[in-house]
């Protein structure tokens, strides 16, 4: 049997993949981000920020499956193959890229400049075949990014201070969230709702694709 291996620790990746039916393994990277990042300037110069979150994407992916003999994965059985996933989101605002904030002063400062505005989420998608050519596996490792406009409410400074103490802001990349405490907070998006949680299932679907595999393939059962 085909299994799908997340390789990110995030829950909401974790539960949107679950809610389609895909019951993910998980096996979380040991990639150093800003490592990668500047490894991948000095080879290829300045980085789009949809270049750059597939850049990570495919480092984490790839990382997960140079490791699957040494890692202990929950759930896996020896007799089954993987396909690895892995993915990372950043906001672009103005130009800008932002990632998990520093701390509560950044998250609040964040919020203070896009309340009332817009930004683009940008997640990074790559997958590894670990699959057995002899079982229909490619060896293929491929990727692509799925971006999301995201609207975001005019907050009264009470309310971005709340949201902020919550910490949840803190954990996630742009310093929100749509799928929790800081769904209330975005007016509307343009783009894939799930692309916003963490992890585009159309997309994922078309990568799936590319390798000969659909979606029900992986349905657990």
């Amino acid at each position: 049997m085909t299994r799908l291996l997340l390789a990110s620790a995030s829950p909401a990746r974790r539960a949107t993949l679950a809610a389609a039916g895909l019951a993910p393994l998980v096996a979380v990277s040991a990639v150093d981000e800003d490592a990668v990042l500047a490894a991948a300037r000095e080879r290829y110069g300045d980085l789009e920020p949809a270049d750059a979150v597939l850049v990570l994407a495919q480092a984490k992916a790839e990382d997960v499956a140079r490791r699957l003999d040494d890692v202990e994965v929950e759930g896996w059985d020896d007799d089954d193959d993987v396909v690895v996933l892995g993915c990372d989101s950043m906001l672009e605002l103005d130009g800008e890229v932002l990632g998990k904030p520093r701390d509560a002063a950044d998250a609040l400062a964040r919020w203070r400049a896009m309340r009332g505005r817009s930004g683009v989420l940008h997640t990074g998608h790559w997958l590894v075949d670990e699959r057995d050519p002899s079982d229909g596996g490619t060896r293929a490792t491929l990727g692509a990014t799925a971006s999301t406009v995201v609207h975001f409410a005019d907050l009264s400074d009470d309310e971005v201070a709340a949201y902020v103490a919550t910490r949840e802001p803190l954990a996630v990349a742009g310093a929100f969230t749509i799928d929790g405490l800081g769904g209330p907070f975005v007016e509307r998006i343009e783009g894939d709702h799930h692309n916003v949680v963490g992890v585009s299932l159309p997309l994922l679907r078309h990568l799936l694709a590319d390798i000969d595999l659909t979606v029900p393939d992986l349905w657990r059962r």
